[in-house]
């Protein structure tokens, strides 16, 4: 089994039945999770901030920062790999407050909200999903059956 990390602001995607996909510490970032199971292809983004109009300098440098220009990657990198989106099942992780809930700035609840949107306009639906509340989550994507697990800063974890 290779244990594949995806850091901030990057994606990674598969097609390597024994592949892992793992990453660390959502806190507000948002893990956009995606999974063909016929063509057993999955991928991960794990992304920072809603809209790349925020920092267009750093859009174009880490377009995997953003989630407007994040997600159209990793669903073009799982299409490479034989996937299709009519197939695609779609989880999503993350968006906490973790500061507290009346964080001035929200950006976790910005990123759920940018993240839903993003979807909607593109006819795709969220199949589940673990975000808000107030601590950090790790997830993993099994390649070989597509099964998803959130981890919660407190040790407790459960298939997504």
């Amino acid at each position: 089994m290779a244990t594949i990390v995806v850091g901030i602001s990057d994606f990674k995607a598969s097609q390597n039945s024994s592949d892992v996909l793992i990453t660390y510490a959502l806190g507000s970032c948002i893990a956009v999770v995606v999974y063909d199971p016929h063509a057993r292809v999955g991928g991960m983004l794990h992304f920072m901030l809603p809209n790349a109009s925020l920092d267009a300098v750093k859009a174009r440098e880490n377009p995997c920062m953003f989630a407007d220009t994040g997600i159209p990657l990793l669903f073009k990198a799982c299409y490479q790999l034989g996937a299709e989106k009519k197939r695609m099942i779609v989880k999503i992780a993350g968006g906490a407050s973790i500061l507290n809930d009346t964080d001035f700035f929200r950006i976790g609840q910005k990123n759920i909200t940018a993240v839903r949107k993003i979807f909607w306009k593109n006819n795709v639906f969220i199949d589940k999903e673990d975000t808000g509340q107030n601590f950090n989550r790790t997830v993993s994507l099994g390649i070989a059956d597509g099964r998803c697990t959130v981890k919660s800063a407190q040790g407790m974890a459960r298939e997504l």
